[in-house]
């Protein structure tokens, strides 16, 4: 007779022979999340066929709903306790365009809701950024360009590459080590620029997934994200703090055009040369108006000048003649009153030992005295 297996042993033997990895691809359906912690779904064929799925709610890295054509990668297992098969997953990609679409927009609404792509919180890159740090591929298109375009419109500026994956399974952890490392190392950089080139959703993935949207968005340097052709959008996208349609526009919407900055300075040098003329002519005006004044101040205060030394001269000879007058009024006076003059009207003057005699009784007979006349003198004797 055959081995008889107990319960446990058939299971035991039954999970030896299923230890393998598969990939199943189905439609989703009954997807649920127990507690937060565990994800529970179906995947069916259009046969009718249908096989049970669990994971835990930490792996899962595609946001999937029931109608969602995937693809799994897990391993096969029989539960003893319930003795149901399932397949434990450990990755899933999605199928088709349709199902990249929808978990594309399932994430993209979780994360608005979240606040993550809050216009208010997005910060302004600087105008004329010095450091910066580039998150990409050396070998991908975008590279190039982005260089060349930086190149050709600016110089000088201090660029620190990070080469990661752009596509693939690597590409998304590859993408969070970049730009933690730039935070991390390098917090003082004016601009964290992430870029690659267009392609589909497949080819977009790792800038759709919720780690590389969630560290942008946790980035202390501003971000600044060029994915794509002009209509591609990402997630990584609406995380940054700017968004350029390519990564050529990531470079130009980066620095400023030398052509545009110098034809701009020499505008204001222009500008500056108009002003000073115009304010040295002002100030020529003013000095000209000023010396105009004061050419007429000077000629006034010459007027007065020569009003007053006239005034002072007339005063001076109204002093002089009414003084001359005085004079003359005086020396008539004098003369007037000069004896001498009264001699010449007939009178005499009469002296006793060389004085006048004004009374009669100071006199004696004997006396000699001595007259004089207008004309002459006479000498006397008094009788």
């Amino acid at each position: 007779m055959d081995k008889i297996y107990s319960v446990s042993e058939f299971i035991d033997a039954a999970n030896e022979l299923l230890a393998f990895e598969v990939w199943i691809e189905g439609e989703v359906s009954g997807f649920n999340i127990s507690q937060n912690k565990w994800v529970f779904f179906d995947l069916k064929d259009k046969e009718g066929a249908k096989v049970g799925c669990f994971m835990g709610a930490w792996t899962l890295r595609e946001a999937i709903e029931d109608g969602m054509k995937i693809r799994v990668r897990g391993v096969p297992k029989l539960y003893g306790k319930t003795g149901r098969f399932s397949i434990t997953v450990q990755e899933i990609q999605l199928v088709g365009e349709g199902a990249l679409h929808r978990a594309f927009e399932l994430l993209k609404a979780k994360l608005e809701k979240e606040g993550l792509f809050a216009p208010e919180r997005k910060r302004k890159l600087p105008r004329f950024p010095a450091r910066l740090g580039l998150i990409t591929s050396r070998e991908a298109a975008a590279y190039t360009d982005f260089m060349r375009i930086l190149n050709n419109r600016w110089s000088g500026l201090e660029i620190n590459f990070f080469h990661t994956q752009v596509q693939g399974e690597e590409a998304a952890p590859q993408l969070v080590l970049a730009i933690n490392y730039f935070n991390k190392e390098m917090p003082n950089l004016d601009v964290l620029v992430i870029t690659r080139g267009g392609g589909g959703l497949d080819d977009l993935a790792a800038f759709n997934s919720e780690e590389v949207a969630r560290a942008i968005f946790a980035s202390k340097i501003p971000t600044l994200v060029g994915i794509g052709h002009e209509r591609d959008e990402t997630l990584s996208d609406y995380a940054a703090d700017v968004r350029a349609s390519t990564p050529s526009n990531a470079a130009e919407r980066l620095t400023p055009d030398r052509a545009e900055i110098l034809a701009s300075l020499e505008h204001c040098v222009h500008l500056l040369e108009q002003e000073m003329e115009m304010k040295i002519k002002n100030a020529q005006n003013r000095v000209h108006d000023a010396g105009i004044i004061f050419e007429r101040s000077l000629g006034e205060r010459k007027r007065r000048l020569d009003a007053a030394k006239n005034n002072m001269i007339m005063l001076i000879n109204r002093l002089i003649d009414k003084t001359t007058t005085r004079l003359d009024f005086m020396m008539r006076a004098l003369k007037n009153l000069n004896p001498e003059n009264i001699l010449d009207r007939g009178f005499s003057i009469v002296f006793k030992n060389g004085k006048i005699i004004k009374d009669a009784g100071t006199v004696a007979p004997g006396d000699i005295l001595n007259v004089k006349l207008s004309k002459g003198r006479v000498r006397s004797k008094v009788i």
